[in-house]
């Protein structure tokens, strides 16, 4: 639906030119909002924000793969004196020796989430030359294969399992709702110099009225129909206008220079900001906006993981109040012998088994203190959660009342606009003629200024609630999608 467009706005477009070069980069809001997430440092910090998380993802289902490692010393060289025992002498004496040493070690390791161990399998080689008698010795594991296991109720594997992908969802909706909010602070940059150079605008065609209306009052100060202190007030409204002229053209270099840096682009670039005209028909429903928000907002899941992570410390605090017992068990072949080819012959078997156990007897209360602190933790967390969805459901259905009234409001801000800008040329022809002073004059051009500011101020309201509830919900109410992006593309950037 159309909205009421200022006569002012064209006026300023048309009028512009008086101020900007030909060089001018004339842009609509939507095209600050795109040039805003293409170019942006902030868009840069918001996919690299993104990257990071899918990494981070990757390594924890890399983790559960099985892994493949090669560790080597191919060449360890030692010379030097150590003490042994004579027992010719039945003394310790210290005896130069000088050795080379060589070890390969290749290994297969799988986590099983299922039950928090670990499964591994490796093949060792291993090479020690006695240069000073220039013996050699090899050793050889062709295979071993182990199995390590906690019993103590505890899988950090399984708690993994469970936030690393609920943390990986919640980044994705993260990078949507940061874009989102990228516009909004686009939409503030853009209308502060949208409204800055309307100011301008103003000031410049205040400064020629004023410059004029002195002029007339001084004639007519030489005829008797205007007194001394309506010329001096004249006079007055001429330095006034003057002065705040420069001011504005200084605050339209800064909010431009300000809008430029935003926009990664050279802050010499001169920009003038069009407006928009049109004001979508768009009225929402709170219990809509509600529901999409509950299944959209990546607060619902930062809500859950914070959830499961305080029931994960209360599940490793609980663990360490009782046995805490680990099984290590592992069974290979292994061979020795002074030349190579011999080492992997009839290998030998070797077996280790490992069950260790650590008991709690005499902590003060540690233990049983940190797990009641993980509990009241928990209990605290969910009553913040509770607290914050409340907030977060309250704040959202203002947003939607304001954003319902702002159109109107759009409406209002247009209209008198249009009555004031009427109101001012009246009573400035009334002016010329003589039939009001100078006091009304001044407050005609008031409501002007006035009633085109808020005009401005209304049009960005307009889109800052729009945008608000668009990051808020993750949906596009004027085009009825649920907001997206394409993850894959921006990891090939």
């Amino acid at each position: 639906m159309n909205r009421h467009f200022p006569l002012f706005l064209l006026t300023v477009m048309t009028s512009f030119g008086a101020y900007a070069q030909s060089d001018t980069l004339r842009l609509t809001l939507d095209q600050v909002i795109d040039m805003a997430s293409q170019n942006s440092i902030n868009a840069f910090r918001i996919k690299n924000m993104y990257r990071s998380s899918y990494w981070s993802f990757r390594y924890f289902k890399a983790s559960r793969l099985p892994s493949l490692t090669l560790d080597a010393t191919p060449f360890d060289y030692n010379h030097l004196r150590s003490k042994e025992y004579n027992i010719s002498t039945n003394e310790d004496v210290f005896v130069q020796r000088e050795y080379f040493n060589s070890d390969f070690s290749l290994s297969l390791n799988q986590a099983i989430p299922l039950t928090g161990g670990s499964l591994f399998m490796s093949s060792d080689l291993g090479l020690v030359k006695n240069l000073g008698s220039g013996s050699d010795s090899y050793r050889a594991t062709p295979i071993s294969i182990g199995f390590q296991q906690t019993l103590n109720g505890y899988n950090q594997m399984k708690w993994e399992s469970k936030i690393e992908p609920l943390k990986y969802e919640k980044a994705k909706r993260q990078l949507i709702e940061s874009r989102e909010e990228l516009s909004i602070s686009a939409v503030t940059r853009f209308f502060s110099l949208a409204a800055a150079q309307v100011r301008l605008n103003i000031a410049i065609t205040n400064m020629a009225s004023a410059d004029t209306l002195y002029n007339i009052g001084k004639g007519r100060f030489q005829i008797g129909t205007v007194t001394q202190d309506e010329l001096l007030k004249l006079e007055l409204n001429l330095l006034e206008a003057r002065s705040t002229l420069t001011s504005v053209r200084s605050q339209v270099t800064r909010t431009m220079t300000e809008l430029c840096t935003f926009l990664a682009i050279d802050k010499n670039t001169k920009i003038e900001c069009i407006v928009p005209v049109n004001i979508p028909s768009l009225q929402i429903d709170t219990q809509e906006a509600l529901d999409k928000a509950w299944e959209n907002n990546p607060i619902v899941l930062d809500h859950e993981q914070r959830l499961l992570e305080n029931n994960q410390n209360v599940a490793r605090t609980k663990s360490q109040m009782g046995f805490n017992t680990t099984i290590y068990a592992s069974y290979g072949l292994d061979q020795s012998s002074e030349k190579l080819k011999e080492v992997y012959n009839e290998p030998d078997n070797s077996q280790r088994f490992r069950l260790g156990v650590r008991i709690p007897i005499l902590d003060w209360g540690q233990r049983k203190g940190n797990y009641q602190m993980a509990k009241y933790q928990r209990d605290a967390q969910q009553l913040v959660i509770e607290q914050e969805r409340i907030e977060f459901e309250l704040g959202l259905i203002q947003q939607v009342i304001d954003f319902n009234l702002q159109s109107e409001q759009v409406h209002t801000a247009a209209m008198a606009d249009t009555v004031a800008r009427k109101g001012y040329e009246v009573t400035f022809q009334r002016f010329i003629i003589g039939k009001v002073d100078v006091i009304n004059l001044d407050q005609a051009r008031n409501n002007l200024q006035n009633a085109r500011l808020s005009y401005i101020q209304a049009v960005q309201s307009y889109w800052n609630y729009y945008y608000t509830l668009r990051s808020q919900t993750l949906f596009d109410f004027a085009t009825r999608q649920t907001l997206s992006a394409e993850y894959d593309k921006l990891l090939e950037e």
